[in-house]
């Protein structure tokens, strides 16, 4: 599984990039986790607001730091 967190390195985008650890770590997911910072990556995925999470190429979350749970459930399904 790839994860990626767009953000620019906000607070925000930080405390996502170190939650979505704690659970990929917690929960023994075997995942690659990259910060992607570049605004013309981050623009590439239509995002608008950070931060924002990408699960296999898939935009799951924008502008807002989910609670463990639901990225749990995102990273399941």
């Amino acid at each position: 599984m790839e994860i990626k967190i767009l953000g620019t390195g906000c607070p925000n985008c930080l405390a996502l990039e170190k939650r979505v650890r704690q659970v990929v770590d917690k929960n023994n997911v075997e995942a690659d986790i990259t910060l992607v910072k570049d605004i013309m990556d981050i623009m590439s995925y239509n995002v608008m607001s950070t931060p924002a999470l990408v699960i296999d190429e898939e935009v799951k979350v924008r502008g807002r730091v989910p609670k463990e749970e639901e990225i749990l459930q995102l990273l399941v399904k």
